[in-house]
């Protein structure tokens, strides 16, 4: 459905009251860094629509009031202009912090009543808006906007009322809470699983027999797939690395495999994936299909449970990181052997349907959750772009 709304071309100088660039980096020496003060963000706190809290380090409010403008406040736009371009994002006004600095290769912007901080990062996660920045990206080494403030407050942004930027945002944002609660939910699910686990390991269990990882699952390798390319009009397979699974989806700009790959290096959504090179993770897939990439496995089991090959695994994730950074001097990974000297104890079957009614509707709803979270992510997606053109009348949908 069309729409009659008005827009306005801005360039971003005419909505920002202030801009301020991150401190140099010999500014905040590691020395600097305390237990707690005023948060410091890096990239990764920048990789969503609204900034997160995880991994922060701290300085001291001293230290803080000596860096001037590169403090940000609740309600400010974030950007990231080296190293990973595209990252935009805003400080929620309930953040558990009132300020933060942000990083040497960032920088900040205080918005005017013309444009809503969210609306304005939502612009920027669309198509759109995100080949605007990166069609600024100075020809250097690293990714980066040249001269970066100037260059972005070139931009220009199309705009609609105040109040059609609301009823956009609050739409949008619906999508994002169901999401976030999603989120939640599969972290208490979680930290209940190893509660759990934790607890039956620790009891008695004389009459559970001895074993091995490699003997209560199959770890199949992934393909070097870029030997695997689509051919004629197959339109392919994601390819899923490590990457891929630490964000818990296939980019756009993720490879693409041949559709006609063996299923023992195919992924489906609930299939149990572990790069053992690089960086160690261990989770469920739930990011539709995908062609697995060498560096990880695909784990799956004829005669046990995925929750018991999964937790038994998780079990020996610590080990495995600590065996991994020993080996990296070139790049860290764990050998198979020691998937084969990592036990495992295997309770009679007896008592195996029991623990299974227990567990497995934790991990089956740990997998629905995900599933359900990426494709309202998609929704999101497909709302995004037709919302900021005005070619969805929001007002007819909120």
């Amino acid at each position: 459905m069309g729409s009659n709304i008005p827009f306005r071309t801005y360039p971003v100088s005419e909505l920002v009251d202030e801009i301020a660039m991150g401190p140099f980096g010999s500014n905040i020496k590691v020395d600097c860094f305390v237990d707690s003060g005023v948060p410091v963000f890096n990239g990764s706190n920048l990789t969503g629509f609204t900034t997160n809290d995880t991994e922060l380090r701290f300085v001291t409010p001293e230290k803080a009031a000596s860096l001037g403008r590169a403090l940000a406040s609740r309600g400010d736009v974030v950007v990231t202009h080296r190293g990973t371009l595209g990252q935009v994002a805003y400080i929620p006004c309930d953040s558990q912090y009132e300020h933060y600095i942000i990083s040497q290769s960032q920088f900040r912007m205080r918005m005017n009543d013309r444009v809503l901080p969210s609306y304005f990062v939502y612009y920027f996660h669309t198509p759109k808006g995100q080949w605007k920045i990166l069609s600024n990206k100075a020809q250097t080494g690293v990714p980066a906007l040249g001269r970066p403030t100037s260059t972005f407050q070139k931009i220009e942004v199309e705009l609609p009322d105040i109040e059609t930027q609301k009823q956009t945002v609050t739409l949008l944002d619906s999508i994002q809470s169901l999401i976030q609660l999603n989120n939640l939910a599969n972290d208490y699910l979680a930290a209940l699983l190893d509660v759990q686990f934790d607890n039956l390991i620790q009891s008695e269990l004389d009459d559970w027999e001895s074993a091995s990882l490699l003997d209560i699952a199959s770890y199949k390798n992934g393909l070097a797939m870029q030997r695997f390319r689509p051919i004629g009009d197959d339109p392919g397979l994601p390819v899923l690395k490590i990457r891929e699974l630490g964000q818990g989806y296939c980019g756009s700009d993720a490879e693409r495999c041949r559709s006609d790959i063996d299923e023992s290096v195919t992924i489906h959504d609930g299939d149990l994936v572990f790069s053992w090179s690089g960086t160690l993770l261990l989770d469920f897939w739930a990011g539709g299909d995908a062609g697995l990439n060498q560096h990880l496995f695909k784990v799956t089991s004829e005669a046990y449970p995925s929750w018991f090959y999964y937790m038994w695994t998780k079990q020996h994730m610590r080990r495995f990181i600590a065996l991994a950074k020993d080996r990296a001097t070139t790049m860290g990974h764990i050998k198979r052997s020691a998937l084969q000297e990592s036990e495992v104890l295997v309770p009679p079957p007896s008592e195996m349907g029991l623990l299974t009614a227990r567990f497995q509707p934790l991990v089956d709803e740990m997998i629905g959750l995900k599933v359900q979270s990426r494709k309202l992510s998609e929704i999101r997606d497909a709302l995004l772009p037709r919302l900021m053109t005005g070619e969805i009348d929001v007002g007819g949908v909120v």
